[in-house]
Order: structure tokens, then C-alpha cells, then sequence
């Protein structure tokens, strides 16, 4: 196996971090990465949804096949999301799975196939091979499968590699790569949860933010929201990030031209991000532990019926589950005709009143609205 631990240790001097998911096959592979020194340097975390539910779990959805080219996409794309989270810098990330039809203690009528897949910020490449049936025993399989998930590993780490897979005549992995799209339009088609606008215009789509959240249309983009954004800062001492929902519940979806304009709106001016959360139950399992930043309007809708399903305690519910993802809202002022509305004009249900926080008008007043500027222009 001298070959083996040389490229392991190869993949080990990479700065690319790592989730691993197997299912159940392939986790040779995982042994010889934690056998060599500096495992730590590659592996975030490696999971092994091995039973029904427990890929169910894993992927969030049932797969129609759990042996597939497709199934071995989404694990690697969830590894991905995994890895995002869990990485501590901005270091290269790549989410690595794989499923299998093996030999096992019962006959097996169907093929024994091995589906690997690697997902990273550019692209996914897929990896298939069919073994001879009935040639090897379930650990000559296992070698095999794990040897192509090394291979795969290495090269998703940026390591050139022929590592010998001990394949026989006919044998051959099929190998395949497809760029992602540019980042918004893969979250308009529903393909990533997020994109980060960062100020200086780079988009990053799965990015994991925590701090401040300040939700809003910006149409347009006024001094209110800067100066909301800048005061509710002061007040966390955590970054407030803007975020604006490509679907909305009262209006039609936004179009792409539109959400590039109001993106480049806020380009110098802070992080931007996009995302698919309509609601605030949404936006709060994509950001869990935020601070969700809003104006006493929003905050009124935000505890009304009318926003969630038509069940009784659906707003009760709602409010629980945000709170216990550790989401909290920083409520601010505003003028409504001859009056200045705050937290305490909101009707918050009793026993959630700890999940709000008000912004003092000394801290914050701006007596200025997006519908009032749209009516001007």
C-alpha cells in the first residue's frame, strides 16, 4: 500500500478541505486518510448515511435511487454545504461522496456499480464503474471502490495521480465534468440556497453568514438602510449583511435584470445576500443564529397570521422554531402619519418577547420609504 499512503500524504499537504460521505462502500478510502499523518489538514468531517433514513436525513429528500449518478451528486453537494460551514477561512472546499452496489451476504441480481461524485466551487465531476460481477469478493470490490474515491480525492485537492485501481479486462471508470453556472442564475433555478455579493461585485453561492441580517426589497436603495444597517451594527458589534429574497409573498418572483440592479445598488457599500426565503421561517433556517434586523412595519407582519399557514398557533410555531435556531430581531422605529411606531406598538404573543430587542430612536430615526421615493420617481 506504499502507494496508497504517498498520494494520501500528498492530498494531506493540500490546503483543500474535505467532506467525505459514504455509504458504506468506499470507507477504506476514509482508513487510509486517517492511517497517514495530517488528516486533520484534509478531513472537516466524514459521515456514513448508511441506512435508508439516515441518507434521507442527510440529503433532506428521499432519492429515487439511492446507486446513481444523480444520488452521488446530491451527497456530494451536501457534503459541500457541510464543508462550507465548517470551514474556518475562506480555504478551498470540496464535498466528495460515494454509493455502491457491492456484493453483499444475499444474491444480488442488479450490477455491482460504484457512483462516486466530487462537488467544489467550480464544478462536479462524476465518476462511474461497473465491476465484473462475481470476479472479486466484497473486500476486492471495496479496495477498488476505495482506490477510484482516492483518486477522485486527489484530484479534487489538485493532485495529479494514476493511482492503479486494479481494474480487469472491460473494466473502465467513466469520468465526467460540468462547470457550474455563473452563481445567480444557479440560485434562480433553485440549484444553491444563497449567493453572497460581496462589496467589491465577487458573487459566492452557498456561503454561511452570521451576524446581522437587514431584509428588504431596496427599491431603491435609500440612506434609511445604510444608516439602519450602520446603527444596528453599533448596537451587535457584529456585521449586518443586507438580504434580498428572489421570491416575495405579495409580489411576483424579481427578474434577473432587476436583481443585478439592485445588487450593484449596494456594491462598496456592504455584503449582499441573495436567497429563495420568502418567509422568515426561511431566512432563518438558512442563517441560523442571526440577528434579523427590520422596522417596526415589518415587524408587525412578521407576527400576523396572514404570513404563515392557515392553522391555528401556525404564528406560536413559527416564532418557536425561529427562536430555537438562535435567531433573534432588532426592531427600529418608524413614523407612521403623526406618530412614531416602536417595538412597543408591535403585538408580540406572549412568551416571545425575549426573541425581540428595539433600536432606540436615539440611536436611529429615519423618516424615509422605498414606496414614497418609487411615487417621487
Amino acid at each position: 500500500m506504499s502507494d496508497v499512503q504517498q498520494l494520501v500524504r500528498q492530498i494531506h499537504a493540500t490546503p483543500t478541505k474535505v467532506v467525505l460521505a459514504v455509504a458504506g462502500t468506499g470507507s477504506q478510502a476514509l482508513a487510509w486518510l486517517l492511517g497517514v499523518p495530517g488528516a486533520s489538514r484534509t478531513l472537516l468531517e466524514a459521515v456514513v448515511p448508511y441506512e435508508r433514513q439516515s441518507m434521507i436525513d442527510f440529503l433532506g429528500h428521499e432519492p429515487p435511487d439511492f446507486v446513481s449518478a444523480e444520488n452521488a451528486a446530491a451527497m456530494a453537494q451536501a457534503a459541500y454545504r457541510r464543508a462550507l460551514r465548517l470551514r474556518r477561512e475562506a480555504q478551498p472546499v470540496a464535498g466528495v461522496s460515494c454509493t455502491a452496489s457491492m456484493v453483499t451476504d444475499r444474491p444480488k441480481r442488479g450490477e455491482h456499480r460504484c457512483c462516486i461524485a466530487v462537488w467544489d466551487g467550480q464544478g462536479l465531476t462524476s465518476y462511474s464503474l461497473r465491476l465484473a460481477k462475481g470476479r472479486r469478493d466484497r473486500a476486492g470490490e471495496e479496495v477498488v471502490v476505495s482506490r477510484l474515491l482516492l483518486r477522485a480525492l486527489a484530484q479534487a485537492c489538485g493532485v495529479d495521480t494514476e493511482l492503479s485501481l486494479g481494474l480487469l479486462e472491460g473494466e473502465q471508470p467513466e469520468v465526467r465534468r460540468v462547470a457550474h453556472q455563473e452563481p445567480l442564475r444557479r440560485l434562480l433555478s433553485g440549484e444553491v440556497q444563497t449567493v453572497t455579493v460581496h462589496p467589491d461585485g465577487q458573487m459566492t453561492p452557498d456561503e454561511p453568514f452570521r451576524g446581522g441580517v437587514l431584509p428588504g426589497s431596496f427599491n431603491p436603495l435609500h440612506r434609511g438602510h445604510l444608516e439602519l444597517a450602520a446603527a444596528a451594527s453599533r448596537l451587535l458589534g457584529l456585521e449586518v449583511a443586507f438580504e434580498l429574497s428572489v421570491i416575495n409573498v405579495d409580489k411576483p418572483p424579481l427578474e434577473e435584470e432587476a436583481i443585478r440592479r439592485r445588487a450593484g445598488e449596494l456594491r462598496g457599500k456592504g455584503r449582499l445576500l441573495l436567497t429563495r426565503a420568502e418567509t422568515f421561517r426561511k431566512k432563518a433556517e438558512l442563517f441560523p443564529g442571526c440577528v434579523f434586523v427590520m422596522g417596526w412595519d415589518t415587524a408587525v407582519r412578521l407576527v400576523e397570521g396572514r404570513y404563515y399557514e392557515a392553522t391555528e398557533g401556525a404564528v406560536l410555531r413559527a416564532l418557536a422554531e425561529m427562536g430555537a435556531l438562535g435567531c433573534r430581531f432588532l426592531v427600529a422605529g418608524r413614523a407612521e402619519g403623526d406618530a412614531f411606531r416602536t417595538l412597543a406598538d408591535v403585538p408580540v404573543p406572549q412568551g416571545f418577547a425575549d426573541l425581540f430587542d428595539d433600536i432606540p430612536e436615539s440611536a436611529f430615526r429615519a423618516d424615509v420609504s422605498s414606496t414614497e421615493l418609487r411615487a417621487r420617481r
